[in-house]
């Protein structure tokens, strides 16, 4: 992505300048024809190297007062220049400010936010857009929060449960290392003396481990590298997108949880906007953007258009995959008894609390799992150095 600057004038005829980030001048000049904005001058700057990234602690507090000035009706611009005055944060104030400014330029917080798309991210400027179609702002954002919130609650856990476990891992993983570079070769002739060349498949195995363990670390650091960069490269684009929800989703327990977390956040958007008044295609369009997910999104416009043509919710619903029947079941059964908003926000309820149970149940089952992978590992290795010493024994006993 390149920066470029710009100078172009509202509306109401007021001459402005800023910068945006774009792929291409065409992209800038469409961006900026989106943002109602007459263009004078546009130059491409050179990008600069960021002074740091944004947290997730100072982008959920950011965003948990956005929506407090929002729901408090103070003007934005100067709510967000007093936000920026009470950060211990040069980053984030410095953005903060920046936004301001764009604000009192004549620009919409929409359009200030899709700007700094690529610091925010897409999932925040879906957000403020639906909230500002919808004239319910502070609601939707009050959504990303309460998912922000439990994708943090998330990673905490999927880090408690992990944290021991790695760090037994990782002292096993030492110390078999060790026993197959120091250890198994000087046995090596004594077990195949003692095996009379006949040894145990679970010996012949350690002893080839003994002979491969330095290369197999390297090839285990490069996979494990070239798959971090894959998952890295595939958030760049939509198709990578949805295939990196694919994988999440088909992770036993973790992909349960997040599933419902989506569909818990898909049904508390859609009952917000039901209230807003916007119709249930509208509704079931901006509420998927709101999730942020998107195969959630591709299905979900698949259903609004079946909808729109007139065809009943179960029917229209199908091909759904990520969208499960009970929520198809339970929109329509809303819409015939005018309880749809009603419906929606105790499907929320719902899924957000089969969320909370999957993800404790992440706790409960990684520890003991990782623990039993370890002790097989190691009771493989001492069974596969032991056997021809029992065998021998055997031999003489018998």
């Amino acid at each position: 992505m390149a920066i470029f600057a710009y100078e172009a004038l509202t509306q109401t005829g007021r001459l402005i300048q800023g910068t945006l980030e774009a792929g291409s001048v065409d992209e800038a000049m469409g961006l900026l024809t989106q943002m109602q904005l007459k263009v004078n001058a546009l130059e491409q700057r050179p990008v600069a190297s960021p002074k740091g990234k944004i947290s997730k602690a100072e982008f959920l507090l950011f965003s948990q007062q956005l929506a407090a000035i929002a729901k408090a009706g103070i003007p934005l611009e100067q709510g967000l220049r007093q936000m920026a005055n009470d950060l211990a944060s040069r980053r984030m104030a410095g953005l903060i400010q920046d936004v301001a400014a764009d604000l009192e330029a004549g620009l919409s917080i929409e359009q200030a936010i899709q700007k700094r798309e690529g610091l925010f991210g897409p999932l925040y400027s879906r957000i403020i857009r639906a909230g500002v179609q919808t004239g319910r702002l502070p609601e939707m954002l009050a959504i990303l929060n309460r998912h922000l919130e439990f994708a943090s609650q998330i990673r905490n856990a999927l880090l408690e449960a992990m944290a021991y476990p790695a760090v037994v891992l990782s002292f096993g993983a030492l110390v078999l290392t060790g026993i197959f570079l120091f250890i198994v070769p000087q046995f090596k002739d004594i077990l195949a003396d003692m095996g009379g060349g006949r040894l145990p498949p679970d010996t012949r195995l350690v002893l080839m481990l003994s002979q491969y363990v330095l290369p197999f670390w390297i090839w285990f650091a490069c996979l494990v590298g070239m798959a971090l960069l894959g998952l890295a490269a595939c958030a760049r684009s939509d198709r990578g997108r949805r295939f990196r929800e694919w994988l999440v989703m088909h992770l036993p327990v973790v992909g349960s949880a997040w599933h419902a977390g989506i569909i818990s956040r898909f049904s508390e958007a859609a009952a917000t906007l039901v209230s807003a008044g916007c119709e249930l295609p509208t509704c079931l369009t901006l509420a998927a953007d709101a999730t942020g997910s998107e195969r959630l999104r591709a299905e979900a416009r698949g259903l609004a258009e079946q909808i729109s043509q007139g065809r009943p919710i179960l029917e229209a619903g199908q091909f759904c995959r990520v969208i499960p029947r009970l929520f198809l079941y339970s929109a329509q059964l809303g819409v015939q008894r005018n309880e749809l908003q009603e419906g929606l926000h105790n499907l929320a309820d719902m899924y957000a609390a089969q969320a909370r149970y999957q993800r404790a149940r992440i706790s409960g089952i990684l520890l003991p799992v990782l623990i039993v992978i370890l002790g097989c590992m190691v009771a493989s290795t001492m069974m596969g150095i032991f056997m021809p010493f029992v065998q021998v024994l055997r031999g003489l006993e018998g």
